[in-house]
């Protein structure tokens, strides 16, 4: 059902969210919302449809470019980039200006969760993990070794319970250093005249660097919480000799708290599978009650009935006896759809379905207002601000289309001038190659910058498609042009005047179960000036909080040093040499085939937008479709350069249809691919990301996905 608003044909069950749900309290009347909303898609669709073709056309130019050239000039290469205008002339130096920042982008450095807003249990999970317990986090990950009698178990382990405790107090020995002993050593904490006093037995300690303590709570001379910072991070002692935890610790401690996710972006694209109306209610709809307050979620856990809602704020007494509040919940981003994508939520004027980054761009900002105007149960933004992630940007010009389409919806919604902050995802070879100017055209409410290895990688291969056989997937990782784009993007962020007021970020680390691999590895991303980084989970988020505490990202930033990165961002991934063996073809084919599939069985088939996937080797790996995009692209081309026949994709495809199926045999929501590969919508949507993999827009998934959805959300009905 529809329903006629002016010259638009909106979704009924659209039409009824907004009217009697997003605009209630917001200050607006739906007469003038519509009227507006018809009047901005009048005027910024027919734009958005032009930087679209503008990209098919630069990339049917780099196609021809590729085809006609027996050899890879570089110099002649850069030349032909500017004359097509994919390289741009670099904008003067100049800073970013963002103003009314939330500490938590501006000051804070921390782990960055991402979550489908679709999923209200995994979204109300995500903007609570602003704290963690480190012990939780330590026994439930391979960051303990099972070894010597600390297994998990069904029931507690004393043994694993005295490993977790030993490494937190070895970690508070380093970040909240005694004058004298261990924390191990403790026999009591207390507060006296506004400083930490530690009795260590018989003699009495106090902290090496006084001004960590920054509050406690309960009784000063017996604290159920002691509260530190550290580079901008805050942690808790908690003390309670009466848990059965705290019983067996000299000095009472039960846990230590960790400031852990403090941001959190909640996700309307790449980990969600919204393909109509009745999907995209449910994202609007999950994502005003994070904004009021009223989200709710009731399951079944360990044989209990539980109810999850939002954390309420944490209140403490400062060392001044004043009390002090801090924020229960992480700082939540909106990200919203690129410019790709239609929706036909809403039909123009001409039947047509309008650009789902318009809608997305004032429907999330409509419900964000009820946070600006303190209409909620609890504060977002305490400076008055929306941040929206806008992701797959192609180049200046496209920025600078966003920075105005959110000029116009403020001017709709009666927002102030940059209410809206924008986070620019550098997940394009265009935008990277061009991240000064990108920046520039967002320069008064840019928040953020990252880097994505899968999605650039991903459009990477389809830009030089034509070029030859791309190397190995694995082998990207050290390529010279993916280290070059890291670099560039702290660089360039830094030189803009992010350190201190926006946030430089790096990508997901996609195995949720290898933690311990995690803390060996992921603080190199803050040695590389980062501060803030993905993580798949709670858990990780809370351990990767101890890299900040270990390393101050915003001292690494002031000693990064610039240069010109765009030669050897341009050095192509091509393997001229191809010298692989038949084994070692395959072995590539199955992993990028399997993973595809794994995915998309369950995009296609449960709707299910971003889960662990188990790979080839049953390694849980957490994928979306940035992983989707990467995996389709290489068979694609290869395939396309004749390194893999047809025949050999297709039935490597079925091959691993069968392996999926196996690693599914316990969900009785599954429907198997094998063996009627014909009638499985799952299976021929993997099909068509290879086979059909070279025409689409930039290699992305989402126009096969959104169709073999539809297709199997209209079988199902039909059931």
């Amino acid at each position: 059902m529809s329903k006629k608003i002016g010259n638009l044909t909106v979704d009924a069950s659209l039409y009824e969210f907004i009217n009697q749900e997003a605009l209630v309290d917001s200050g607006l009347t739906a007469e003038q919302f519509w009227a507006d909303f018809e009047q901005l898609i009048h005027d910024f669709s027919g734009r958005n449809a032009a930087l679209l073709q503008k990209r098919e056309d630069i990339q049917e130019k780099l196609d021809q470019w590729h085809k006609n050239k027996q050899t890879h000039d570089a110099t002649e290469y850069q030349s032909f980039l500017h004359e097509i205008g994919y390289l741009e002339t670099e904008v003067d130096d100049f800073k970013i200006t963002t103003e009314h920042v939330d500490p938590e982008v501006a000051r804070q450095p921390g782990p960055q969760l991402v979550v489908p807003v679709k999923n209200a249990r995994y979204a109300l999970n995500a903007a609570n993990a602003r704290w963690g317990s480190l012990y939780d986090a330590l026994y439930g990950s391979d960051v303990i070794s099972e070894e010597n009698g600390a297994e998990q178990g069904d029931s507690y382990n004393p043994v694993r319970g005295e490993k977790v405790v030993a490494y937190a107090k070895t970690w508070l020995d380093d970040v909240l250093t005694l004058t004298e002993g261990s924390h191990k050593e403790v026999k009591q904490y207390k507060v006296v005249a506004g400083a930490l006093q530690v009795d260590l037995g018989g003699k009495t300690a106090s902290l090496h660097f006084g001004d960590k303590l920054i509050g406690y709570q309960g009784d000063a001379e017996k604290p159920e919480a002691i509260l530190f910072e550290n580079n901008g991070l805050h942690f808790e002692i908690q003390i309670d000799p009466g848990h059965p935890i705290g019983h067996r610790d000299a000095a009472g401690v039960k846990d230590v708290l960790v400031e852990s996710a403090i941001t959190t972006i909640i996700d309307c694209e790449d980990s969600v599978a919204a393909v109509d109306a009745e999907d995209k209610v449910d994202v609007y709809r999950n994502w005003l009650g994070l904004m009021n307050g009223t989200l709710t979620k009731t399951f079944e856990k360990e044989g209990k009935t539980v109810t999850r809602k939002l954390n309420p704020d944490r209140a403490y007494t400062a060392p001044s006896g004043e009390t002090l509040t801090l924020h229960g919940r992480s700082l939540m981003f909106i990200r919203n759809v690129g410019h790709l994508m239609t929706s036909e939520a809403i039909l123009d004027q001409n039947g047509q379905p309008i650009p789902e980054g318009i809608l997305d761009a004032v429907v999330t900002s409509l419900i964000a207002k009820q946070d600006v105007l303190g209409n909620g149960k609890y504060r977002n933004s305490a400076e008055g601000s929306i941040y929206i992630v806008k992701p797959k940007m192609h180049g200046s010009e496209e920025v600078a289309f966003t920075n105005d389409l959110f000029n116009r919806v403020e001017d709709m919604l009666g927002l102030q001038r940059h209410a809206i902050k924008v986070g620019v995802m550098d997940e394009e070879r265009r935008t990277s190659l061009n991240l000064k100017n990108c920046i520039y055209e967002a320069r008064e409410r840019i928040i953020f910058i990252n880097t994505g290895f899968l999605d650039r990688t991903g459009d990477e291969i389809h830009t030089s498609m034509e070029l030859g056989p791309m190397i190995r997937k694995n082998e990207m990782k050290t390529s010279r042009w993916l280290q070059a784009y890291e670099d560039a993007n702290v660089s360039i962020g830094v030189k803009q005047g992010f350190r201190d007021r926006a946030q430089i970020g790096k990508g997901m680390w996609a195995m949720p179960n290898l933690m311990k691999a995690m803390m060996e590895q992921k603080d190199g991303q803050l040695k590389a000036g980062a501060n803030t980084a993905w993580v798949p989970s709670p858990t990780a988020a809370t351990l990767h909080a101890l890299h900040y505490h270990d390393i101050n990202v915003s001292r690494v930033q002031e000693e990064i040093t610039h240069g010109n990165y765009r030669a050897k961002m341009l050095e192509i991934p091509v393997d001229h040499v191809q010298n692989w063996s038949e084994e070692e073809i395959q072995v590539e084919l199955d992993n990028n085939a399997q993973g595809m599939l794994g995915y998309v069985v369950r995009w296609v088939e449960q709707g299910v937008g971003s889960s662990t996937v188990p790979d080839i080797n049953d390694v849980g790996l957490m994928e979306d479709r940035a992983t989707l995009r990467i995996s389709s692209q290489h068979i694609t081309n290869w395939l396309h350069h004749g390194i893999v026949s047809e025949q050999q994709v297709l039935d490597t495809l079925k091959r691993m249809a069968k392996v999926v199926d196996g690693q599914n045999a316990g969900d009785p929501d599954y429907r198997p691919m094998a063996p009627d590969y014909d009638n499985s919508v799952a299976f021929q949507a993997g099909c068509d990301l290879v086979f059909k993999g070279k025409e689409q827009p930039s290699g992305y998934t989402e126009p096969i996905l959104h169709r073999r959805r539809q297709e199997a959300k209209a079988k199902q009905s039909d059931r």
